[in-house]
């Protein structure tokens, strides 16, 4: 049984629970889906503009039900990159909240409630590959019109196995303080749906009272996050907390400081709690590995092991297996899970599996005696930031469009990205950094932007992106100048 089918299981058993109170059983959200969705054909193309509510979570569970293919997007998108996208892939149906509906397509309203609407756009239907389940961004919230094909065998093999290595049981309760559209987020949903768990949906943030209200009185078992949220954590002192109910915390979405992985893994050590370190990419539909919790502190800075159902391996610059431990080379990963591969546009969408359950990560890494992965480097120029993967390429592009008068290069680590630009440029740093935020949906302090005379370049014209990285990223200046 896939995890999003109707089960006589579960009809009865809570589903969501929300801030307000509210409760919903797996019945009531199979109902709320066919009204959202009533009339709309299997192999359709829909935008869910993400919110963590009732309406949005039921919608996509039941378009996964219904066989209507769903593209995940975060509702706080400017306008202009939301009609970018409407331009590239013209979805028939579009599903967003109340809200934001001035900034919204327009078209033909099909449902609506106080939360959430149903419009169809008019928009003529095409051929899908009979596979392709759910469509969802790489980068995080850059605005790529780029997206990652998956299946719906992705989806459920992945379930299957995060279920497995966490032991997730009927009786989880987690909360959801991560967005449904990031692959991360997506990945708890899925999972504890795949057990018959309660899931608590908030909108709200770990800085915020009504967080901890619903965490506390819901009695939440489970906290997932990215390393800034565990930044956060400790700076609201976590471990002070009376959190009886608590027994797991995940990690994922970048690497997590050595000082961060020591401080919550003595912590949950004490406390009883289960604390997983993760690794995953969208390509992989979320997860690839993880480090079993008892091995926290003896592992510090490793990713672990392959999750059940995968293989993980390393090859060098020829494309040969590395076999020796501890020798740096490209990670590789082979599952199930493996996405089908990549669209760039709606005509994309009838391709099949060209990944054919292979994917080349682009990271480097090594592996030790024991078999443990530890990430070492980037062969690609991405960044994990926030927990968000943020393509630099990406954001040139965005820049050059932008500025056209300005010559600006972005590179950066996990921790802050830095873009340098020309002292000619008319464009000054504080307004890049703000453009930059506004686009990404990252707070402005992720962004060093400097004015230096003239950005170095080799004798081929390219950019010396290393000469960079190492001009300011350790000095003693932070802000914009």
């Amino acid at each position: 049984m896939k995890f999003y089918e109707e089960t006589d299981l579960y009809r009865e058993r809570i589903l969501f629970i929300t801030e307000t109170g509210e409760h919903l059983t797996y019945q009531e959200s199979y109902d709320l889906a066919d009204e959202m969705l009533k009339g709309i054909p299997s192999r359709t193309i829909a935008f869910l503009f993400c919110s963590n509510q009732l309406e949005a979570v039921s919608a996509y569970l039941g378009m996964l039900r219904r066989g209507i293919v769903p593209v995940l997007l975060d509702k706080d998108l400017p306008p202009e990159q939301i009609r970018e996208m409407m331009k590239i892939y013209e979805p028939e149906i579009c599903i967003y909240p109340a809200a934001e509906k001035n900034k919204m397509p327009k078209g033909h309203i099909l449902w609506e409630n106080a939360a959430y609407l149903t419009v169809r756009t008019g928009e003529r239907r095409c051929q899908m590959y009979p596979e392709l389940g759910l469509l969802l961004p790489t980068s995080g919230s850059t605005g790529s019109p780029k997206l990652v094909r998956l299946s719906y065998e992705n989806l459920q093999s992945n379930a299957l196995s995060i279920a497995g290595y966490l032991n997730l049981t009927k009786d989880d309760r987690p909360v959801t303080n991560l967005p449904m559209q990031y692959t991360y987020g997506l990945s708890v949903i899925n999972s504890h749906v795949l057990k018959g768990a309660s899931i608590l949906l908030t909108t709200g943030t770990v800085f915020e009272e009504r967080f901890w209200k619903l965490v506390k009185e819901q009695r939440a078992t489970a906290l997932a996050g990215v390393p800034h949220t565990y930044e956060m954590l400790k700076r609201l002192r976590l471990d002070a907390m009376e959190l009886p109910d608590l027994k797991v915390l995940t990690q994922a979405g970048g690497r997590l400081s050595g000082t961060l992985q020591q401080y919550f893994a003595s912590w949950t050590r004490k406390k009883g709690i289960k604390f997983f370190i993760m690794y995953g990419q969208t390509e992989a539909t979320a997860r690839m590995s993880y480090l079993p919790w008892e091995k926290n502190l003896e592992k510090p800075g490793s990713i672990g092991i392959a999750v059940p159902g995968g293989r993980l391996e390393l090859q060098d610059e020829e494309g040969m297996v590395i076999e020796a431990p501890e020798t740096e080379g490209e990670l590789i990963y082979y599952g199930p899970n493996v996405s089908l591969g990549y669209a760039g546009g709606r005509k994309d969408l009838s391709r099949g599996d060209e990944q054919r359950g292979r994917l080349a990560t682009g990271d480097l890494a090594k592996r030790d005696a024991e078999g443990f992965y530890y990430i070492t480097g980037r062969k690609k120029r991405f960044l994990k930031i926030f927990g968000k993967r943020i393509s630099l390429d990406m954001l040139e592009k965005m820049l050059a469009c932008r500025y056209p008068d300005s010559v600006a290069a972005c590179t950066g680590t996990d921790e802050k990205i830095c873009i340098y630009i020309e002292d000619k440029s008319p464009a000054a740093p504080g307004e890049i950094a703000g453009f930059l935020s506004e686009q990404t949906r990252l707070h402005q302090s992720a962004f060093l932007v400097r004015k230096i005379p003239q950005i170095p370049r080799n004798s081929a014209g390219k950019i010396q992106y290393t000469q960079l990285l190492l001009r300011d990223i350790h000095g003693k200046s932070r802000g914009n100048s």
